[in-house]
């Protein structure tokens, strides 16, 4: 294992989170609020890095498989501490609340631990935010943009350890390009959404930060009643439309940059759109059936609240958690789905369902046919045996996740369904679940050693699984 490599990774990302904190600090100057503790961490924090870095400098950087899987973990780790210091700097929280807060910004679960959020300074609304958007794409996808520098040939085997795909896909002759032409979609997409909220009534700030929270399917507000706190149809549509092009994987918008629309027309996209409608009229008819509200009212709400949970980013403009067990039910159901792989997007993801249940019915095909060749077809390509294996592999291990979560939080004493809503919340990355954990809850009413517990769910979730419990073999430390 080359630890030296791995330090040198990480303090070349360490500098890199360290500048864009500087976005913090800008916040601070503008709003006229104190930000020299800021300046001060963000000094510090560049500097050791940089210190690690020179002292590394002529070290040869090479990542194998086990130093990417190693680098990824750490990654998180550091983040977590690194994204804690300035809520311990301006916030009344214990380091774990801190913790946990930083880590549901960078894996963009959405979970917060505070209470009243527009009381606090916007050094911090602007912190959380920020941790979203870095973490939506994956901070990793940036690192391999920046790795390029030390190590042009060994960025694909980090590329694949952190993205959330099936497969990479390489759009372009290098994986650094790719990289950062992702990060360019990220960009305009982000824009995009900033100005058409301004547009439609928020100030800039507000803007900013629900861009940040929405680009990366986060749901970090700068308000105590999320986007219900902004009185204008035009939010709640637009949001809702970028919500559900953030969940669609990120390779299919690159490739309508180079003029392609093939992206758009994959099985996995199809699925997506098809149960977002599905699941969205759903919703709207159970709840007119069941509640008071004007139809117009029903449709923009229960479309929005599908596009958020689907999507994992988990906004809110209305306490759903109050609506009848079959609205409940329903929304149970977007929150085991989740978007594309390959978008900022958590949960489960549309094309592993797509791949399992096909994989089922070419069972039952086996059944009744025992002699034929039957073989398990996604856009036409022929899967291998490989991919359906991991792509179960990765499931059951998904549930199993959920479920120890979910016995763990119902044995600390909460109702079943804060434990099942809210470990299902925590592994996929969505933030709210129902009961004690609804959307218009927080998190602050856990331990502190709940909170590092729920933060590892959200780290497994958000790494998929696969990439964390891998350090707990045995294997991986003797060889790959």
């Amino acid at each position: 294992m080359d630890f030296k490599s791995i330090l040198k990774l990480l303090s070349l990302i360490g500098m890199t989170l360290a500048l864009f904190f500087l976005a913090d600090i800008a916040a601070g100057i503008a709003f006229g609020e104190d930000f020299l503790p800021m300046l001060v961490f963000v000094t510090l924090f560049f500097f050791v890095n940089a210190l690690i870095w020179l002292l590394l400098k002529s070290h040869k950087v090479n990542l194998g498989i086990r130093e990417s899987i190693l680098s990824v973990n750490l990654l998180w780790v550091m983040l977590g501490i690194a994204g804690a210091v300035p809520l311990l700097l301006y916030t009344q929280i214990s380091f774990p609340s801190a913790f946990f807060e930083a880590i549901s910004g960078f894996t963009t679960t959405g979970a917060t631990v505070f209470s009243d959020i527009e009381d606090l300074p916007k050094i911090v609304l602007m912190h959380r935010s920020l941790m979203h958007w870095l973490g939506g794409m994956g901070i990793i996808v940036l690192g391999v943009g920046l790795l390029s520098v030390i190590n042009p040939t060994g960025s694909l085997s980090l590329f694949k350890a952190e993205s959330t795909g099936i497969q990479m896909e390489k759009l372009t002759p290098k994986i650094k390009h790719t990289a950062l032409s992702l990060w360019g979609v990220y960009l305009a997409l982000t824009l995009a959404d900033t100005l058409l909220l301004k547009l439609f009534g928020m100030n800039w700030f507000d803007a900013v930060n629900h861009a940040f929270s929405t680009i990366s399917t986060g749901g970090f507000s700068t308000k105590n009643s999320s986007l219900g706190g902004f009185e204008s149809d035009g939010i709640v549509w637009v949001t809702t439309v970028f919500m559900l092009l953030s969940g669609i994987n990120f390779l299919a918008h690159l490739k309508l940059y180079y003029k392609d629309t093939g992206g758009y027309k994959s099985e996995e996209v199809r699925w997506y759109l098809t149960l977002f409608f599905l699941l969205s009229v759903a919703l709207t008819v159970v709840h007119e059936d069941f509640g008071a509200d004007s139809l117009y009212y029903t449709v923009k709400h229960s479309f929005f609240t599908i596009a958020s949970v689907m999507t994992t980013t988990g906004f809110a403009t209305v306490d759903y958690g109050g609506w009848s067990n079959l609205a409940i039910a329903v929304i149970l159901v977007a929150m085991l789905i989740g978007g594309n792989a390959g978008s900022t997007a958590g949960g489960v993801k549309v094309i592993r369902y797509v791949i399992i249940f096909k994989t089922l019915f070419s069972e039952f095909k086996r059944i009744v046919h025992p002699s034929a060749l039957i073989s398990v077809f996604v856009d036409g390509t022929k899967l291998k045996e490989r991919i359906l294996a991991a792509t179960f592999g990765f499931f059951i291990l998904y549930i199993l996740t959920v479920l120890v979560l979910c016995i763990y939080i119902y044995a600390r004493g909460f109702d079943a369904m804060t434990a099942l809503s809210g470990a299902l919340a925590m592994v996929g990355n969505i933030g709210p679940g129902f009961s004690l954990v609804g959307p218009a809850q927080n998190f602050g009413f856990f331990s502190d050693i709940d909170k590092i517990v729920l933060s590892f769910g959200m780290i497994v979730g958000r790494l998929e699984c696969y990439t964390v419990f891998v350090l707990f073999s045995a294997a991986f430390w003797r060889r790959f």
